[in-house]
């Protein structure tokens, strides 16, 4: 907004500026004058500014770049719109000024225009920014030298006024303003940086002190490199595990004995049992009327007992912890024996029939004969006998507990398997038939409690895989020959 009315809104009555107050007639007034007396100069106390007029003031500044000073009195000019004073009270006329004041930015309908300034002359145009004037402005003000030294962005009233700040205005006396005014006939227009461009961001990181070609984060002290070069494909291509020749995981069978064991009168029938190994790493084995303890630490062989001249072994069992092992005697009498001790430590009765077959479940000794029956002997207590298992109709020839003693699988020469369960022993749970021969191979699986493995005789020659908790097979294999005996691995 201009601070003193338009020339061309002036000579116009209807057209009033809101900031000239009322005028009022004052003709016969004689205290009445265009400059009425100011209590301070606007310009300062110089003795030769003291004239309080507008006209006077502006005469009086002194602009480096003019040959002579200004007079109080200028030619009139067209482009002016400073009031001076008239002799007529009532009337303000327009004087001529060289002083161009324009407001805080462009207004509607205008087109912003460059200025083009002439060097070498003696009249020098100076352009004010701004809504209001400052009358002193030292050089040594911060502001004052902050405008000066930065250069602002085109567009704006502060950078059109970097002229005037820069002519010495505002007190800045150092500066030639000949220089400044004989720069080139347009000024050059400040441009945004492209923030896009790889300039820009070498400029900013080098103000930020960020060096591009490393990463931010990272790891202090650096990671350990590899002495050999790390080929990617390499390492993802390639399995798991390294794949091996087929010879480096065949089973290795021996083709030799590692000990050879004398075994006279071992009687040749395939529904006896008189071979077994305990966990103690020994072997014991029935040889007729005689029973042998073989220490496979050691090596030295024992003869444990001797039966009867009327009977012989049967059968020979270990119990669990390998301290005592179970004979069955043709008779169908049952022996425990202490083998450290070498002593008997009982006999039990019942079958009426040779004990082919016997199983171990803690302290309970299940045992199976040529009649087809079971029975359960309680090793503890005077009457051994709590229970008896009645479905076989031919010889048992196999018998055997699960680890877990919740059921028992037993095999007999009527070709039928039958998996009784320990806690309702009167009827087996399921009773397979697929057995066309003599079942006498049985072994449950020791790392899945409900699998168990069966295998046939001559006229059968196939191993059965049962689910023992839902009674289905799970699988079959045909060994193309009789099955007399079944161990399932640990792992």
């Amino acid at each position: 907004m201009p601070l003193t009315p338009s020339p061309r809104g002036r000579n116009s009555p209807n057209n009033v500026s809101p900031f000239t107050p009322p005028a009022r007639r004052r003709h016969h007034d004689p205290s009445w004058h265009a400059d009425p007396p100011r209590k301070a100069n606007l310009f300062g106390d110089a003795p030769s500014r003291a004239s309080s007029s507008l006209t006077s003031a502006f005469a009086s500044l002194n602009v480096s770049g003019s040959s002579k000073s200004r007079s109080s009195r200028v030619a009139p000019s067209p482009k002016s719109n400073i009031a001076r004073s008239a002799a007529s009270p009532l009337r303000l006329d327009l004087g001529v000024s060289d002083w161009a004041l324009t407001g805080t930015g462009t207004t509607a309908g205008q087109t912003p225009v460059k200025r083009k300034t002439r060097s070498g002359t003696g009249k020098t145009t100076i352009r004010i920014n701004g809504d209001r004037f400052i009358p002193t402005r030292g050089a040594s003000s911060p502001t004052a030298s902050s405008k000066i030294e930065h250069p602002s962005r085109p567009g704006t009233a502060h950078g059109r006024s970097n002229s005037v700040l820069s002519g010495g205005v505002f007190g800045s006396d150092d500066i030639d303003s000949t220089n400044s005014t004989s720069s080139d006939d347009t000024s050059e227009l400040y441009q945004r940086p492209n923030t896009d461009s790889r300039e820009y961001e070498s400029s900013i990181a080098a103000a930020c002190g960020v060096n591009l070609a490393t990463r931010i984060l990272a790891f202090k002290p650096s990671a350990p490199e590899s002495s050999k070069p790390i080929d990617l494909r390499s390492q993802y291509n390639r399995p798991l595990k390294p794949v091996a020749s087929a010879a480096q995981f065949r089973r290795r069978i021996l083709t030799a004995p590692e000990r050879v064991l004398d075994a006279p009168g071992l009687i040749d029938d395939y529904y006896l049992n008189l071979l077994d190994w305990s966990s103690s790493n020994q072997v014991a084995i029935g040889l007729e009327r005689h029973v042998y303890v073989w220490n496979a630490d050691t090596g030295n062989v024992n003869a444990l007992c001797e039966t009867s001249p009327d009977t012989y072994v049967t059968s020979v069992k270990w119990s669990g912890d390998g301290a005592y092992i179970a004979l069955g005697l043709d008779s169908g009498d049952v022996q425990i024996w202490d083998v450290e001790d070498q002593a008997k430590l009982r006999t039990m009765s019942g079958h009426q029939s040779r004990v082919g077959v016997m199983s171990w479940n803690k302290a309970i000794l299940s045992t199976g004969s040529r009649s087809g029956n079971i029975f359960n002997h309680d090793v503890r207590i005077a009457e051994h006998k709590t229970a008896e298992l009645l479905s076989h109709t031919s010889e048992v020839c196999g018998l055997e507990w699960r680890s877990d003693g919740a059921q028992l699988a037993s095999g007999g020469n009527d070709n039928l398997v039958n998996i009784w369960d320990a806690r309702s022993i009167q009827t087996p749970k399921w009773t397979k038939t697929n057995h066309k021969a003599a079942v006498k191979a049985l072994a449950w699986c020791p790392w899945q409690l409900n699998l168990l493995s069966t295998g046939g005789g001559n006229y059968d020659r196939c191993i059965h895989f049962w689910n023992s908790t839902t009674g289905a097979r799970v699988n079959s294999i045909d060994t193309g020959s009789q099955v007399t005996s079944l161990k399932w691995s640990t792992k």
